[in-house]
């Protein structure tokens, strides 16, 4: 029950307390670019959310067994080839390396299914497609799990798969309720007399500062979830 209930409070944090575009400002290029239909955007927010769960398993799995300090295939192969078994050995260098071929390699996945069974979906994409690579939303969710496996000096604090998914699943959730409230206020804007210099991006991002703001509402429901959990 103890687990079941960080599970929810880590869930309710990534999705609507520390939203991703909103909290930390991460995943602000298809947030702007996909954000002029509905439809659109929630097919961007379901891709997203796909991939930053695929990305987010294999990232964990790397970490735990192969990057992190200690991690056993690593210690396994160091002392298979004669190293001290006393010397801990880290290949936290390649965090980065690994996250982002991980996430190439999921959205060249997602890709290649939208083109064969969506094709209209993905015609409708364009090039903020494959640019699902360079969402610094999926990489920061990876930073995430990182700072949750390898980070973490206590081993009882160190995530499993379940929080790091949990994590990353609801963090996408949480970016496609923001792309989605977005792409609805757009698609009235472009009934509003807009002054000039404000059209297309500005309007947006003055837009975007406003849900920001009406975010901060939900800080502190953390703590007190956390409480009625206990």
């Amino acid at each position: 029950m103890e687990y079941l209930g960080e599970l929810m409070l880590i869930a309710v944090v990534a999705g609507v307390i520390n939203n991703y575009v909103l909290h930390y400002f991460v995943g602000i290029c298809p947030f702007i670019g996909v954000s002029r239909r509905v439809d659109m955007a929630f097919g961007m927010g379901c891709a997203v959310t796909f991939v930053i769960s695929i990305a987010a398993a294999l990232s964990w799995i790397f970490t735990y067994f192969i990057l992190r300090q200690g991690a056993p295939v690593t210690a396994w192969i160091w002392q298979a080839f004669g190293g001290d078994p006393a010397t801990p050995v880290s290949l936290e260098i390649l965090n980065y390396i690994v996250y982002i071929f991980v996430i190439a390699s999921s959205v060249q996945f997602v890709e290649m299914y939208l083109r064969k069974f969506f094709p209209h979906m993905y015609k409708s994409f364009g090039v903020y497609l494959p640019l699902i690579t360079t969402n610094c939303a999926i990489l920061f969710a990876c930073l995430m799990i990182m700072k949750n496996v390898a980070g973490v000096a206590d081993a009882a604090n160190v995530w499993g798969i379940g929080k790091a998914l949990t994590e990353a699943f609801f963090g996408g959730i949480g970016f496609t309720i923001a792309i989605v409230i977005m792409a609805g206020i757009r698609e009235e804007l472009d009934n509003c007399d807009v002054p000039k210099p404000l059209r297309g991006a500005g309007i947006t991002l003055i837009v975007a500062g406003i849900l920001a703001l009406a975010f901060m509402g939900f800080m502190g429901v953390d703590r007190g979830l956390a409480g009625l959990l206990k």
